[in-house]
Order: C-alpha cells, then sequence, then structure tokens
C-alpha cells in the first residue's frame, strides 16, 4: 500500500464516486433536457428526472451519513485512548476545547508532533486543516471508509 501524507489521504470508493454518482447524475440531466425537448412524453421526463434525482440525493446521503456518523465516533475514541495513553489524564476538558476536524487532523501525527500540534490547537486555535499542513511524520490512516 501507498505511503500516505497530505497530498494522498482522500480514500474514493470508485464504483460509488466514479460509476454510479456520475451515471446518475447524468441521468437527471438527461431527464430534464428530454422534458424541455420531448413535447409528448414530458411529463414522463419530469417523473424521471424526478426519481433519478431522489436515488441520487439518497445515495450521497445514506453512504455518507452512516459511515461518516460512524467513523466520527471512532476518530472521537481513538483521540481519547490516544492521549491518556500519551498523557494519562481524562480528555473530557480538552476535547471540549477542540473541534472535531481538529481532533480528526491529529489523527495523522506521531506521538511527538501529538503533542505540540495538541498544543498549539488548543493555544493558537489552528484549523484541522493547518494541524494537517503542519504534520512532518504522517501515520497514514489506511483503515478509513
Amino acid at each position: 500500500m501507498k505511503q500516505q501524507n497530505y497530498k494522498n489521504h482522500v480514500r474514493y470508493y470508485p464504483l460509488h464516486h466514479f460509476v454510479f454518482l456520475p451515471l446518475m447524475g447524468f441521468l437527471v440531466v438527461l431527464g430534464v433536457w428530454k422534458a424541455f425537448v420531448d413535447e409528448p412524453d414530458r411529463l414522463a421526463w419530469i417523473l424521471f428526472s424526478i426519481v433519478c434525482f431522489c436515488i441520487l440525493f439518497l445515495a450521497i446521503m445514506l453512504r455518507q451519513h452512516y459511515a461518516l456518523g460512524n467513523q466520527d465516533r471512532i476518530v472521537r475514541l481513538e483521540f481519547r485512548l490516544r492521549y491518556f495513553e500519551l498523557f494519562g489524564k481524562n480528555t473530557q476538558e480538552i476535547e471540549k476545547k477542540l473541534s472535531f476536524s481538529q481532533i480528526a487532523a491529529l489523527r495523522f501525527c506521531d506521538d511527538e508532533e501529538f503533542k505540540i500540534l495538541l498544543d498549539r490547537a488548543l493555544k493558537e486555535g489552528i484549523s484541522g486543516d493547518e494541524i494537517k499542513r503542519s504534520i512532518r511524520n504522517w501515520v497514514g490512516d489506511y483503515m478509513r471508509l
């Protein structure tokens, strides 16, 4: 597996992102176009477009909602465990001061950078993206959905 870093850490599901979604988007556009040019079957094409749009919308929302909701919970648990392992303390107060994007970004750094970047996030309020850009020793997350 290729080593993960800031530039390649985004993950895609090829059948979903590059086949199904573009196909459904094309069908929505086709249906809308045909609704304007095919006068006798206009109602059928409008219905076709609405159904395709609903399928597209549900496919995007449901897949993301369940996967990301579960992933967010796991990321928070990983943060709590790592913080406890490094500092021997509970994370309740620290976690309240951080946004989820900051917590998620911190999982890509090694333990030494974790301490430094966590301190910067708390004191300077740097964003999750800035945390990722500051990482020198990227620790890949190869099990993400």
